[in-house]
């Protein structure tokens, strides 16, 4: 269904390493990709999801906007990390009006803040909705219970985001979560709407994984994991800049005689990320055990890292593949280069899914 333009947001992706932005004109003829591009933020300007150098940060996107041309003001960003709790919850069913005071009552045991310091929303999976039962409460009496999937976002991040968008000049329209904007992402790049999948984005400071079945999140988990590990070994075991680094890993100039240290660097990392996602799929199967995951969804800036894909299928037996955010959009050739975007698509999937968004959502 198309969004009328005045409801399109922009969708801008703040990530550790790089600024993403999406723009998607929701018409007539489907989704039409009209603006996409990144700009490169130095590092320690933003530490796990938190603004350290405001002014600097803000100054990358403004030169973003100004290099895409980009009119619209209204923008859709997301946080994750530490400062977001994102949890799956059964309550007794009461009414809807009710629910925001129950929430409130029993959001403490759940949350490792202090309730005044966060901000709380909820969706509510009731057990009578398809998709939302664990293990088939479905077709049990439905007012029997309800699950609600509850945010939970410290406010001084979330205020930190604000500012930074209005000291960029934008008007911020919707507030997500990575895990929820990449599920977006998913489910307009794919037929497959029905399954269990777990979708796991490897940034350069945070590894995420989201394991959602026909549609609803089951689990989600945010580790201090990412390309930034590899960054920060080459930088020490070879005593270079941090510019310099970042070119090692991307397979720019070492000697022969340095290769099999870097390969160990990359495979020492590579096999904590294993380990990360198996732990957490591990849990899943524990929790859910009539799903099966049947396939891994990979993105994020720091996915393609030699080695990691093909032994992440390897140690979880489980088919692992690059998420296309871009695939199931209207695309101009002419303006934008299939192999670029091909080649950015791991990195674009937050973006996409946070220009899905529109004012108004929930």
């Amino acid at each position: 269904m198309a969004i009328p333009k005045k409801n399109q947001l922009v969708g801008l992706d703040i990530g550790s390493h790089s600024i993403k932005l999406v723009e998607i004109d929701h018409s007539k003829q489907g989704r039409v990709l009209k603006n996409f591009g990144q700009i490169g933020l130095p590092p320690d300007a933003i530490v796990e999801g938190s603004i350290k150098e405001m002014e600097l940060v803000s100054s990358a996107i403004t030169s973003l906007l100004k290099n895409l041309k980009v009119k619209n003001k209204n923008v859709a960003t997301s946080i994750s990390g530490y400062s977001v709790i994102v949890k799956k919850i059964a309550l007794g069913a009461s009414k809807e009006s009710e629910i925001e005071a129950i929430i409130q009552e029993e959001a403490e045991q759940y949350i490792p803040f202090d309730i005044s310091e966060v901000n709380l929303d909820f969706d509510t999976l009731s057990a009578g909705e398809e998709g939302a039962g664990a293990a088939g409460e479905g077709d049990q009496e439905k007012t029997d219970q309800m699950e609600v999937m509850l945010v939970a976002a410290k406010k001084d991040i979330i205020n930190d985001y604000d500012n930074l968008l209005q000291m960029s000049g934008l008007s911020p329209g919707v507030l997500d979560v990575d895990a929820f904007a990449l599920q977006n992402a998913f489910e307009i790049s794919t037929e497959e709407s029905e399954g269990s999948y777990a979708l796991v984005n490897v940034g350069a400071d945070e590894l995420g994984i989201n394991a959602i079945k026909d549609g609803v999140s089951l689990f989600t988990r945010d580790s201090s994991f990412g390309g930034s590990q590899i960054t920060e070994g080459i930088m020490s075991d070879f005593s270079v800049s941090f510019e310099e680094a970042e070119q090692i890993k991307l397979g720019g100039g070492k000697a022969d005689n340095q290769k099999k240290k870097l390969e160990e660097i990359f495979t020492s990392v590579v096999s904590e990320w294993t380990m990360e996602i198996k732990r957490a799929l591990d849990f899943v199967v524990s929790t859910y055990p009539d799903e099966t995951i049947e396939k891994i969804l990979i993105s994020g800036g720091s996915c393609r890292i030699p080695g990691f894909q093909k032994y992440l299928q390897l140690e979880t037996g489980i088919p692992v593949v690059e998420l296309n955010p871009f695939s199931n959009l209207v695309v101009d050739e002419k303006r934008f280069d299939p192999r670029y975007l091909r080649y950015m698509a791991p990195q674009a999937a937050v973006a996409v899914g946070l220009a899905l968004r529109s004012i108004g959502d929930k």
